[in-house]
């Protein structure tokens, strides 16, 4: 199967998560600063929730540069992960909400741990189906920042149970390591000339 049906759908995901993050935005009751002030915590949470599905469509992007054509398990994989991607809005509409609470905090970073676990079961499967000699394979290495993320996130989550400023800060630190596209995968794209 072509991959160009598998990025189309995913690209069409990806927009409509979110679409429905910032349609949870709510206008502050008011027009002072002190009303602003009481969106921030919603507003922020949105800005780094869509840092992280941003990562998932740019690095997603890349991979798929890698991938000649897809297998039935491919789809599968990829499905799993537009899955867990697509619970990111509720969980930045509650953290947002209730950005101090433990327990919204921890299910945002489950809500962050899952897709990067999704992420891992989609990049295995396409090694696999692609051989471990692959571009794909040759560009990921070792991945250590792939390993590193599940860790801090889960770490996060625990947090989230001590101090939740502490867990906020653990999730925006994996976005940070992400934030630069993949330059082993940008490396092992063929070059125009």
């Amino acid at each position: 199967m072509e991959k160009d049906r598998l990025t189309a759908f995913s690209d069409g995901v990806i927009a409509v998560i979110i679409t429905i993050m910032v349609l949870d935005l709510k206008l502050p009751h008011g027009t002072s600063l002190a009303a602003l002030a009481t969106a921030a915590p919603t507003f922020v949470s949105y800005i780094l929730s869509f840092i992280y599905v941003a990562i998932y469509w740019n690095n997603h992007h890349h991979f798929f540069q890698l991938v000649p054509r897809v297998t039935g398990a491919i789809l599968w994989a990829n499905l799993h992960l537009l899955f867990w991607l697509s619970l990111i809005p509720f969980a930045t509409a509650w953290v947002g909400t209730h950005h101090t609470a433990a327990i919204p905090t921890a299910l945002y970073g489950t809500a962050l741990l899952m897709p990067a676990l999704a992420w891992f079961t989609l990049q295995t499967t396409i090694i696999r189906a692609q051989g471990t000699g692959s571009p794909l394979a040759k560009a990921i290495g070792r991945d250590l920042k792939g390993k590193t993320s599940p860790l801090l996130y889960t770490t996060g989550i625990l947090l989230a149970f001590i101090n939740t400023t502490l867990a906020d800060g653990t999730y925006a630190l994996v976005a940070l390591l992400w934030l630069i596209p993949d330059r082993r995968v940008e490396q092992a794209l063929p070059h125009e000339d």
